[in-house]
């Protein structure tokens, strides 16, 4: 069995918990409505989780562009390919649910493309907040607060969008 590790931060966005084991960070949660999916467990950290707290911070204070930790992103081979095309994706660099669907062979699925952004365990480091409609338009975000917590993050990187 493989060690579970657990730790939060505070960010401008609000409380953030990472998952991970001794290989990758498997779960980042913004916290919504004042919560944290495991509040009342208490933290156990480990090198892995601390490097990549090190990271998230860098990156609230915008001296960091891209993250070089290891994550595992585990979901149906669908998702998965979702998943992959993200991680393609840069500081400030954005791509619609359209180009998605088309880079993963699946043109015409915008809106199953849209479930397996929403389902992405590792929001921000795998940035599904560089998501947008065909025209630009911010439609959802399933992380943190939902669309201000997008908003920001779209701010913070300077990638601009249709109102």
């Amino acid at each position: 069995m493989t060690n579970v590790f657990l730790i939060r931060l505070e960010s401008p966005i609000g409380r953030i918990e990472l998952l991970g084991d001794d290989i990758a960070v498997t779960g980042l949660s913004i916290e919504r409505d004042g919560a944290l999916p495991h509040d009342d467990e208490p933290e156990h950290s480990n090198p892995l989780l601390e490097a990549a707290r090190v990271q998230l911070l860098e990156y609230f204070a915008g001296s960091r562009t891209g993250f070089d930790i290891p994550v595992r992103l585990v979901g149906t081979p669908f998702q998965e390919a979702v998943w992959a095309e993200l991680e393609r994706l840069g500081w400030g660099e954005a791509t619609s649910y359209g180009a998605l669907a088309a880079a993963v062979g699946r043109p015409g699925s915008a809106r199953a493309i849209g479930g397996a952004v929403g389902a992405n365990p590792v929001p921000i480091i795998v940035g599904c907040h560089r998501v947008l409609a065909s025209d630009g338009r911010i439609t959802g975000y399933s992380g943190g607060d939902g669309i201000p917590t997008k908003l920001w993050l779209l701010g913070h990187e300077r990638i601009g969008f249709a109102a």
